[in-house]
């Protein structure tokens, strides 16, 4: 459908947890192609797709997800083929996939494609694209966000 059109120039900025630097620079930079910003001993600076993203080292990652929900971050693919090349060089580096691509929302106006991967730290990133681009803030008169099942409610 297109380029997303937006009137924001900011760059979105998220700071998360990792437990090493060396762990995070392969799997952001050589797997997925961020480039580095600044870097210490505890923290990296990453362009994520355009997007500042600050990785810093700490002993209490917490425990890992059983699910997608209550957190993850991504990016929302402006083309079908921007998620294509994303999705192609996470299987062709054998990133580990938390959720495997899949249609989501299918004949919906809602309608995307998603997978999710896991970086060693075990943060959980999703990769979408919306097949129509007013569902990214629009189509209010759809109440579905996400997979109600996976929030312990019943599978709608």
């Amino acid at each position: 459908m297109g380029k997303i059109l937006t009137m924001h120039t900011s760059i979105f900025h998220l700071s998360f947890p990792v437990r090493d630097i060396e762990s995070t620079k392969e799997f952001y930079v050589e797997s997925l192609g961020c480039r580095i910003g600044r870097q210490s001993a505890v923290a990296i600076m990453l362009d994520f797709h355009g997007h500042q993203l600050v990785a810093q080292v700490t002993e209490d990652l917490g425990p890992p997800q059983k699910q997608i929900y209550p957190r993850h971050f991504g990016i929302v693919c402006q083309t079908e083929e921007e998620w294509t090349h994303v999705r192609d060089r996470a299987q062709k580096n054998q990133l580990d996939f938390f959720r495997e691509p899949q249609r989501r929302f299918s004949g919906k106006p809602i309608e995307h494609l998603s997978f999710f991967l896991k970086d060693p730290s075990n943060n959980l990133l999703e990769f979408k694209y919306y097949l129509n681009a007013t569902a990214i803030f629009g189509e209010q008169s759809f109440c579905q966000i996400g997979d109600t099942h996976e929030r312990g409610t019943p599978k709608t």
